[in-house]
Order: structure tokens, then sequence, then C-alpha cells
């Protein structure tokens, strides 16, 4: 169905989805190119995750392509915006998704912060913070020149609330939503709108029969209830407040970060 003529119709701006090969940053890039996404760059550390969204979106007769970088990497993420604007045209929307640990992903233990060293801490600030900061920098002068934007992060909950063993990762995304805080400030006169999704527990890729396995566990039902809705969030659900923050129905929200999350934690 045409989005055209809806508050929410992306009008044909081109859109930047970072971390996107997979999960929610997939369901995100499905999102806006459904609502007439001019184009959508697909980033992923793995170009066989990249290239397998781009086709999905190719599908539905929305251009897409690859981006294959680290957004940890400056150079790599300066370069990589600079073919994306050469081939799609002046990116609009920037959506910075890409998070958790980075490529190698979560260890699996998670330890008393008292007890890691620095080097343990750069895999969660160099994709949720710096990554972040890499990708705006990479925009910013061509919306601020435009004078249009909309830059959303997602976030996690654990930068709101009290995870146990998991403050490296939370510093890294408070921070995260804080630089977007910042850059409200200095994006307003510009046309330029930041803003944050904060999500928590989403639900994990399995086939069904795991699944039902895996809700049936002790440890999952006493995760699940304290949920006020009692499931782990979809891919849709990000994506749909990130559609809206992209759109010009979010036109006159700035500087926010709003938790999307089923009521794991609430805001005031």
């Amino acid at each position: 169905m045409s989005s055209q003529g809806s508050p929410f119709d992306l009008k044909g701006r081109i859109a930047v989805v970072t971390g996107a090969g997979q999960g929610v940053g997939r369901g995100i890039a499905h999102m806006l190119a459904a609502h007439n996404a001019g184009g959508i760059a697909v980033n992923d550390f793995f170009a066989d995750r990249a290239e397998t969204v781009c086709a999905e979106i190719a599908e539905i007769g929305v251009k897409a392509i690859p981006m294959v970088c680290d957004v940890g990497d400056y150079a790599q993420v300066t370069e990589s915006i600079a073919k994306v604007e050469e081939e799609l045209g002046p990116v609009s929307i920037l959506v910075n998704n890409a998070g958790n640990a980075g490529p190698s992903g979560y260890a699996t233990e998670f330890p008393l912060f008292w007890t890691t060293e620095p080097d343990d801490w750069d895999k969660y600030f160099r994709v949720n913070l710096f990554g972040v900061m890499n990708c705006s920098r990479a925009v910013l002068p061509g919306m601020a020149e435009r004078k249009y934007g909309r830059l959303i992060t997602i976030v996690s909950d654990a930068s709101r609330t009290t995870e146990q063993r998991m403050a490296d990762y939370c510093a890294a995304k408070a921070g995260a939503a804080g630089f977007m805080r910042g850059i409200a400030g200095d994006g307003g006169r510009f046309g330029i709108t930041a803003n944050s999704i904060s999500i928590s527990t989403m639900e994990p890729a399995m086939p069904a029969e795991k699944f039902e396995a895996f809700l049936a566990l002790d440890s999952t039902k006493a995760r699940l209830s304290k949920y006020v809705v009692r499931r782990f969030g979809k891919p849709d659900d990000v994506a749909a407040m990130a559609l809206l923050l992209a759109s010009d129905a979010g036109a006159w929200i700035t500087g926010q970060t709003y938790p999307v999350n089923g009521g794991y934690s609430v805001a005031l």
C-alpha cells in the first residue's frame, strides 16, 4: 500500500541504517523502504548480510546498496558515506542501530566492572558511542547545508535501569543518548532533529520449536515477568517508532529518548 499523502511518507529521501543486516536494523530498513524512502544504504560489518537485505528491499521496488564497513572506524565511515551519496544521493536520514559488542558479539560471561580492564571496554564504546559519532559526523555537514536531517539512535534500557554486570555497555549507550541530545541542541536551527529509541530484550531469532522451548524455561518466564506487555520486542515494534521520528510526522520532536520496551521501564 502506498504511503504517499501520509504524514509518514518519506518523500524519496535517502536513508542510512547501520547494523541493518539482521534483526532490528533489517526491520527498520524494510519499514523505511515501505514508506517511500528514495534509497537505503544497508550497513553491516558482514557483506553477505548487507547484500541479502539489499536484495529484499529491491524486491519491493526501492534501491538499496550495501555499505560494508566498521562504524567504529572513522575513515571507513567517511569513505562509505561519500560512496553512498555518490550512488544514491544526499543522506537525509541516519539510523544508528549498530550496537551490542560490535562484530565480535557479546562474551559468554559478563564480569563485574572492577575485574575488567580498559581494553575490555573498547568493544562497547567503539560501536555504541564512537560509531554513532562517526556516522553522525559524516552526514551532518550536508544535512546542515540543506537545512534538513533526521538522526535516530537505538540505545538500550540498560542505560536507563540497573542492569547487572553491564556497566561499560550501559555507559556507552547512555553516552550515545547524551550525544543525540547535544546534537539536537546544535541542529535545531538547521532543520535537523536528533532522537533516541531505548529498547529492551528483543525476541531471539530461532526456529519455532526452539523458541517455544525457550519461552518455557523458568529463566525466560522470570525475565518476562518484568514486562507489562508479556513478550519480548520484535523488529517492527522499533521500526514503527523509527519511522515516526524519520518522517515529517516527527518534525517537532527532538532531543528525546523514547522507550519502546513493553513497559520494562517507564519514563516520566
